[in-house]
């Protein structure tokens, strides 16, 4: 059945999420104690990825043979700082986070809210078509990013143990698959487990900051903007490219806003002030100092901070950190699947809630096997982070840069900001977006082509999916009896009233839907009370509990139901009859399918290829039995023939 999005959605002003209040009634200690256990929940599943970028992001800045002069380091440490303040700092934890859509981020979130209040503007369907294909560009992330971390982890093994280097491919994968299988605990139960050891990683590397930075503390000047700006008008073209490794130090931004319904903005923000961005300055300034008195260190920078006692220690410490940097885009794949799927941009997936608390924990075991098998296939493709460095950063910066588009027009129309607000705050955050996706253009022949080759075709599939679900709906509506019609047909043929309850679930809202007809002109019965359900998804990710269905009594014992569901929630077609009073129990209730047997044909609408991949995925969708968590006893199933 279809799943049309409806247009009613209230501009939001960013309101707090109350799924992630702590419970009344324990007292302001234990609501501490949850914001805290939270806060270092989120250090595991939300900073890993940009926690980790120490490993290879200050090597990536001069990877392209920039002398590493104590005026070109000063020059880069300033640039990589004020990345963090302003792309990360400002846009996503103070400006971006606040538009979460009812608790819940991620691109596709912002899209439904920006796009809101545009639906009759020229720019509803341009923003429509950014947010997927921003959306889609992270699948590409959520591929390379386990790959690369794990690999600039496992590599200090070089410099630990030189005769192991031949062992690094093999380690990494191993780590992989290790990494993949626990998905099945849930974010939550990781994130306990990752946590305490993402905390001792920030420790660690900003003790071994401190330590070099206390042999060169002039290095802290780098501070100031002007050394990065000087830096950029002194090396032209050249300094335009070493954006493209500066961009290494922001990786894991847009995964933060989409892990935002994991764990809410309130731990968010404290774990990134308090532990993640002030221990992520003293690393890199620490880099920065030993590359001024050691400029050879370039090699890798990281690893030679390290005292040679302490070298397998922080390489393991390293590796288990690097493998929890990949949880941030691989739960936030999770919920962009779930978020993309409920919008109507994608099939059916079987999908796992993780806790009974944070109701945006999920797990997704077809999409999590599928990141396992990419992430493995680059590690044999690339070999080296080095190489993958060259393959990352140009989907993260375009992603950066529509969810900057996206979010002026939720503040312009949503919140109503003027111009002389909207602009401006989007243009500190336009213009280096700008430079660093230039930068990162000239990675696209080195392997930058692989993420966008992956977004373009999950952008393909999400808006194949979307546009085949509209024609199936004209289709079946250019064949749809009016309810009317059928009355007067029943009312002649007077059929057998069956005892028990029938329900035909049905995409539209008008007319009778063809399994009911099929089913009459079969059996020529009808069940003593009729229910015609439709369940709509909405532009909120949660809908109120008042406003979850709208019920309407027609006549000869039908009555027909539309329930609204957000695109978080997970819909219920047994529980919400109950709830609206039509059934007391499903043991009496029979369900009501059709099964649509798709033909292509050269009827307008699609490429006749877009409809054998519609066709392709509507069959190998989850049933929709166990996605409306319907009973398998009590469904019967009607096929027809129909020509897209």
């Amino acid at each position: 059945m279809s799943k049309p999005l409806v247009a009613p959605v209230h501009p939001l002003s960013a309101p707090s999420s109350p799924s992630h209040a702590a419970p009344g009634g324990h007292g302001e200690a234990q609501s501490n104690r949850y914001l805290l256990r939270l806060a270092l929940g989120a250090l595991g599943v939300v900073y890993g990825d940009i926690g980790t970028s120490p490993l290879y992001a200050l090597h990536g800045c001069f990877a392209g043979g920039l002398e590493t002069t104590p005026s070109n380091v000063l020059g880069v440490l300033s640039l990589v700082s004020w990345s963090l303040i302003i792309m990360v700092s400002l846009k996503y934890i103070a400006y971006v986070l606040r538009a979460d859509n009812k608790g819940e981020g991620g691109i596709l979130a912002l899209m439904a809210l920006s796009s809101s209040n545009l639906r009759r503007s020229r720019s509803y369907v341009p923003l429509i078509f950014l947010g997927v294909f921003g959306s889609a560009l992270l699948y590409g992330d959520g591929m390379i990013t386990p790959a690369i971390s794990v690999l600039g982890a496992v590599e200090g093994l070089k410099i630990a143990a030189p005769g192991l280097g031949s062992l690094i491919v093999p380690i990494t994968i191993v780590i992989l698959i290790g990494l993949f299988l626990v998905q099945r605990r849930g974010t939550g139960g990781i994130g306990a487990v990752f946590g305490p050891i993402t905390l001792l990683w920030f420790a660690t590397i900003a003790v071994l900051g401190v330590s070099h930075i206390l042999q060169y503390p002039r290095v802290l000047v780098a501070i100031s903007p002007l050394y990065g700006v000087r830096f950029l008008l002194t090396h032209g073209e050249r300094g335009l490219l070493v954006l493209g490794g500066v961009v290494l130090v922001i990786t894991g931004g847009e995964a933060l806003y989409a892990d935002l319904g994991h764990f809410g903005r309130r731990p968010i923000r404290l774990a990134w002030f308090a532990v993640v961005f002030p221990c992520l300055l003293m690393n890199y300034f620490g880099q920065g100092a030993l590359l001024v008195r050691r400029p050879e260190a370039i090699e890798n920078p990281f690893f030679r901070m390290v005292p040679a006692w302490a070298l397998f220690p922080v390489v393991g410490l390293s590796t288990a950190a690097a493998v929890i940097a990949s949880q941030a885009l691989i739960s936030g794949v999770y919920s962009l699947t779930s978020q993309a799927t409920m919008l109507g941009f994608l099939p059916r997936f079987s999908i796992r809630h993780t806790s009974a608390r944070e109701r945006g924990q999920i797990y997704i075991p077809s999409v999590n096997y599928a990141l396992m098998l990419a992430a493995i296939g680059l590690v044999l493709g690339f070999k080296s982070s080095e190489a993958l460095g060259a393959a990352y950063g140009i989907a993260v910066t375009l992603t950066m840069f529509i969810t900057t588009i996206l979010a002026f027009f939720l503040v312009r129309y949503g919140w109503g900001w003027s111009y002389y607000k909207a602009v401006p705050l989007t243009l500190l955050f336009f213009i280096p977006e700008i430079l660093f996706v230039s930068a990162n253009a000239v990675k696209i022949e080195h392997g930058g082509w692989f993420p966008l080759a992956i977004g373009g075709v999950i952008f393909t599939i999400m808006v194949s999916w979307k546009r085949g679900r509209e024609i199936l709906s004209q289709r079946f509506a250019e064949q749809l009896l009016p309810l009317s019609d059928f009355y007067d047909v029943i009312a002649v043929e007077l059929p057998a009233r069956v005892p028990g309850t029938a329900v035909f679930m049905t995409g539209t809202r008008d007319g009778t839907p063809p399994a009911l007809l099929h089913n009459f002109l079969h059996n020529r019965v009808l069940h003593q009370n009729i229910v015609l359900l439709t369940i709509v998804t909405d532009d909120s990710a949660r809908v109120a509990e008042e406003d979850r269905f709208k019920l309407e009594k027609l006549d000869h014992g039908f009555c027909r139901i539309v329930g609204r569901y957000g695109f978080m929630e997970q819909p219920d077609a047994p529980s919400l009859l109950i709830t609206a009073g039509l059934i007391h129990t499903v043991e009496h209730t029979t369900f009501f399918l059709g099964r649509e047997n798709l033909v292509a044909t050269r009827r307008p609408g699609m490429a006749r290829w877009r409809v054998s991949l519609f066709a392709f995925m509507s069959r190998n969708a989850l049933p929709a039995t166990k996605f409306f968590n319907i009973p398998p006893d009590r469904v019967m199933e009607i096929g027809a023939q129909i020509e897209l």
